[in-house]
């Protein structure tokens, strides 16, 4: 495994794309080191080939740091998941993740973004309400059937100062983000 360039974060290149079949051996790595009951490649093969997913994967260098999911339904996008390689926590690489998510459900005529998020992880919390993510509810034992999850909710994504959120999220990241999911 490489280990994270010694990089000012001011020259980071992050490039996203869509998860191919290709990518799932270095998807399944950081599965495993994340979730204490990873998804296992079934499970990802299936969810890639469902035409109501959007499963992206971001990349520096050639390393693949993360991923992530989305399923849609009526109105809403649901974020299933958004990892990365703890490696690459605090490079905002969850950052450009949801934000391209966010970005295409917006492009694709979604209403509202949702998702949930264990109780425990306080920095994964901060980071969806800086795209408008609020609590809405708890799922009891929804975990492993031990933690709890909250679930998070922003409304009206389509609309114009969702639009402008975005762009000053993305205005804030530093380095370069190459977004060629297409």
């Amino acid at each position: 495994m490489s280990a994270v360039p010694d990089t000012d974060a001011a020259e980071l290149q992050v490039r996203i794309q869509r998860m191919r079949r290709r990518h799932l051996r270095s998807v399944l790595k950081i599965e495993r080191q994340v979730y204490p009951r990873p998804w296992t490649i079934g499970v990802f093969t299936s969810e890639l080939s469902n035409p109501e997913r959007c499963y992206i994967v971001a990349k520096v260098g050639s390393t693949l740091v993360g991923y992530g999911g989305m399923l849609f339904s009526a109105d809403d996008a649901h974020v299933a998941n958004i990892a990365v390689d703890p490696r690459w926590h605090r490079h905002r690489i969850g950052t450009r993740l949801l934000l391209t998510l966010a970005r295409f459900a917006l492009d694709h005529g979604y209403k509202n973004l949702t998702l949930e998020v264990r109780v425990s992880n306080v920095g994964a919390q901060a980071m969806y309400r800086r795209f408008g993510l609020a609590p809405a509810g708890v799922r009891p034992r929804y975990y492993e059937n031990t933690e709890d999850a909250i679930v998070m909710w922003a409304n009206d994504i389509d609309e114009p100062a969702y639009t402008d959120r975005l762009a000053a999220i993305e205005a804030d990241l530093p380095g370069v983000t190459a977004w060629e999911i297409g």
